[in-house]
């Protein structure tokens, strides 16, 4: 049997992102190239001020059924200068997904009222949630305070 041959690599090439190793894939350099992205964020400008729609409606909303998670990645990559209303995107069942102790859930709680949602035990009513097929206005390029 011959011996094996081992080939020595450097440190650099041991530590460099996995995006990187495979020379023939090309992966969106920012969130701002990325389609699926953009598609839910015009999604999510669309929700009207006092109103709820879920990650999942607003997944449909953005022509990717069933791709809830995304829509949640999607917020979560968002830039500030967006002025994306992420906090009228609820979890099924119009529940506030993040941890009931956390800044997150208290704040996107705070704003849901100050836009008239009534929120209960980290849900909100059922009359205030849509479905973005409902709405009739085309997404806007970019939201606007509101």
């Amino acid at each position: 049997m011959p011996p094996v041959k081992r080939q020595r690599k450097t440190l650099a090439t041991l530590l460099r992102p996995l995006s990187r190793a495979r020379p023939g894939t090309r992966r969106p350099t920012s969130a701002a190239e990325n389609p699926a992205l953009e598609a839910i964020w015009h999604a999510v400008c669309t929700i009207p001020r006092g109103r709820v729609s879920t990650y999942g409606a607003v997944a449909r909303a953005a022509g990717l059924p069933g791709r809830a998670r995304q829509a949640g990645f999607a917020l979560r990559v968002a830039g500030a200068s967006l002025n994306l209303p992420w906090h009228r995107v609820v979890g099924a069942g119009g529940r506030i997904v993040f941890p009931r102790a956390s800044h997150a859930h208290r704040e996107q709680a705070r704003r849901l009222r100050a836009e008239g949602v009534r929120v209960v035990d980290g849900r909100v009513a059922r009359a205030a949630l849509i479905d973005l097929g409902e709405l009739d206005r085309p997404p806007s390029g970019r939201c606007t305070r509101g």
